[in-house]
């Protein structure tokens, strides 16, 4: 978009950002940031697509009987991460539209990812997928709604956050998702392949914006902004450890609780980031969602280290994964 079309844009949506102060970081040429993106959009479709493979109708109806499992990851994802976002935020006096990058990461359900991490740990898999299938749906009312309430507690961002687009984008994700379950319903055999395919995709995607927005002449800036102390130390606490203790305090299983706490759905998270608002007013701020996946990942890479050893060394005969 060019600087006369953000001004339109911006003019004609009265839930824009009219309070926050652009930012000033050279525009990307046109050329990269269409590929940026498109590469997003692509990445979610099929990421979502893999992850509606992941989903079973008749594993939901069973934890759907026994819902305390599911309620637990719900208070989890959409009550504690959103208010550990917002915490954070408020802690390490978060700029205006980092403040909002942070909540809206905090505001995802969860990724696929989660699934594969709650495998690791010897967690409840149907449990994972079924949290994830559930809070994808929730998200669609719940995330509007817990930006819109935790907006209020930020000077000039009570109307800056563009709720319809974000809805949409919501409303769109759903569409490759029930193509995925169409395929593990009819098509279960290549159900496997795709979900391999959906999480390689993850992690190439990730590589292959963070180095677009970067290698331009005069993005180092990108870089330090994504980058920040604030930022970085954002991302590395908000994750497992209160699903874990959530759980704990309930006695349902721990590591599938976490894992599913902790791993957001980033792809969703950067979409809306980069598609919902101006360019002019994210900024680098859609990259966010990368270093939250670097650390996630780096964190939990560690806990199945440390789980394995101690089921190695310790022979741990009890089911449930960190039980």
């Amino acid at each position: 978009l060019g600087d006369s079309e953000i001004q339109n844009y911006l003019a004609s949506n009265d839930s824009l950002l009219f309070n926050i102060t652009p930012t000033h970081f050279p525009p990307l040429p046109p050329i990269i940031d269409q590929t940026i993106s498109i590469t997003i959009i692509v990445a979610i479709f099929i990421t979502m697509v893999s992850l509606g493979c992941t989903m079973e109708v008749s594993k939901i109806k069973t934890h759907i009987l026994k819902p305390k499992g599911v309620a637990i990851a719900v208070v989890a994802q959409f009550g504690v991460m959103p208010l550990t976002a917002f915490s954070l935020a408020k802690v390490l006096q978060l700029g205006p539209m980092e403040a909002v990058a942070v909540l809206i990461c905090g505001c995802c359900p969860g990724g696929s990812l989660s699934n594969i991490l709650a495998l690791a740990l010897k967690g409840d898999m149907n449990l994972s997928i079924v949290m994830t299938t559930c809070s994808t749906v929730l998200a669609l009312g719940m995330m509007p709604l817990l930006l819109y309430l935790y907006c209020q507690g930020f000077s000039n961002l009570e109307s800056a956050v563009p709720y319809a687009g974000i809805t949409l984008a919501l409303v769109m994700t759903l569409f490759p998702c029930g193509i995925g379950i169409l395929i593990n319903f009819y098509r279960p055999q290549y159900s496997k392949t795709i979900t391999k395919i959906g999480l390689s995709l993850l992690l190439i995607s990730m590589v292959v914006i963070g180095l677009l927005a970067s290698v331009t002449r005069g993005r180092i800036n990108v870089m330090l902004t994504v980058l920040s102390p604030q930022l970085m130390a954002t991302a590395a606490l908000i994750g497992y450890s209160l699903g874990y203790i959530l759980s704990y305090l309930f006695r349902v299983n721990r590591s599938t609780i976490a894992m599913e706490t902790g791993c957001q759905n980033i792809q969703l998270c950067s979409a809306i980031l980069k598609v919902a608002f101006p360019p002019d007013v994210i900024g680098p701020l859609y990259l966010f969602p990368i270093v939250y996946i670097v650390f996630q990942v780096g964190e939990a890479l560690l806990l199945i280290v440390l789980f394995w050893v101690h089921q190695r060394f310790f022979k741990t005969t009890k089911k449930g994964g960190l039980d």
